[in-house]
């Protein structure tokens, strides 16, 4: 059997530029939808109404170009938290610093003042890095940063990636965990628990550490999914589960968030056909899940295996539901914005996105009828 899809909307970069940051969906407060595009000057947020239509355009000044770090907008559209090489800070549309806190640097070992210290500094050109996310409600700030924070002393010989925990409006530090990992780059993934919140870490080919943070008012603790090399993507809407992907690309699974055991488990080679696109006679055509996708409900996940059907001829998404024999093929209308030209991003309430092959346009969908 194959789904379906139904466009719903399209939307428009609201960066000219084309050096800016790939245009991103984000989920704010009480189920709306915004725009996000980093640019070197600036971030903007474009929240959308229910029919994903595009109101007016919140621009934020950057204090760093956009490739000296991350940044998270809050639920509220009225902060964003720049996750940048030496420190984390958050931002007001005026351009006004709310708070800053100065970390080790994710370029060298040593600590700076000040983003012009290393601006043009070659050593810098490409810097690991790692993120903040915010809660669902806004009531917390989770930063995963290269430690020590500047009242921490000098930096170790070997530089420690810490996950903080911090109150939002100031900045203040709540905790503070050694994230035990090395990593190139990071992302938060919120549960719609303020509580909790997964860690994506990625060490390039060395690995891909989870974590999963909870807090209890007084006290941070993490299971770190040791042994585990998974790409964290997404939680479901109820929270009860998580998805994830294995580094390797070859097992897509759901845990059940509260005991962190897998629940399903669906091998790449096992239950995704060769490509129909490949030549008959290679014997060296496999397929890889995408580090990419999400839920749609709490019993179906949006997946893709894009990345690597691209060798062979157009990508392909899938549907795959807790309980079912396999994956569904999801089947793009067209002309238009179809056939599939990226990976799957979820908005939850039965909704994804994919990007336009230039990047400048953004698709919204959702399933057809049978």
């Amino acid at each position: 059997m194959t789904r379906t899809a139904r466009l719903v909307a399209t939307l428009d970069a609201p960066l000219p530029d084309p050096d800016a940051a790939t245009v991103e969906l984000v989920r704010l407060r009480g189920g709306r939808t915004a725009l996000v595009q980093r640019g070197d000057d600036e971030v903007v947020v474009q929240p959308l109404d229910d029919a994903f239509q595009p109101l007016e355009l919140i621009r934020f000044p950057a204090p760093w170009t956009q490739r000296f770090g991350t940044c998270a907008v809050s639920p509220d559209a009225d902060v964003v938290v720049f996750a940048g090489t030496h420190a984390l800070r958050a931002v007001a549309p005026s351009g006004a610093t709310l708070w800053e806190i100065r970390h080790g640097c994710w370029g060298c070992p040593a600590s700076h003042d000040a983003f012009e210290e290393y601006a043009t500094d070659g050593r810098h050109t490409y810097p690991e890095g790692g993120s903040a996310g915010f809660s669902p409600d806004g009531s917390l700030l989770w930063a995963h940063i290269r430690g020590p924070l500047a009242e921490g002393g000098e930096p170790d010989a070997r530089p420690v990636d810490e996950w903080l925990l911090l109150t939002p409006e100031d900045g203040r530090v709540l905790a503070r965990v050694d994230a035990r990992a090395a990593a190139a780059g990071s992302d938060h993934v919120p549960h719609p628990d303020p509580r909790q919140m997964g860690l994506s870490i990625g060490e390039g080919q060395d690995g891909a550490p989870m974590r999963w943070g909870r807090w209890d008012g007084e006290r941070l603790t993490v299971e770190y999914f040791e042994g585990l090399d998974l790409a964290l993507l997404d939680v479901s809407p109820s929270g009860a589960h998580f998805m994830t992907v294995s580094h390797d690309q070859d097992k897509l699974a759901l845990y059940e968030t509260a005991s962190g055991t897998r629940v399903v488990e669906w091998d790449v080679e096992e239950s995704v056909p060769r490509h129909p696109d490949a030549e008959p006679e290679n014997d060296e055509v496999w397929p890889a899940w995408d580090w990419a996708g999400g839920f749609l409900d709490d019993s179906t996940v949006v997946a893709g295996t894009v990345w690597q059907d691209e060798e062979w001829g157009e990508g392909r998404h899938w549907l795959v539901a807790r309980g079912s024999a396999g994956p569904e093929p999801l089947v793009y209308p067209g002309p238009g914005p179809g056939p599939v030209t990226s990976s799957p991003a979820t908005l939850g309430a039965g909704h994804w996105y994919t990007h336009s092959e230039d990047h400048r346009t953004l698709s919204v969908w959702t399933l057809g009828p049978r």
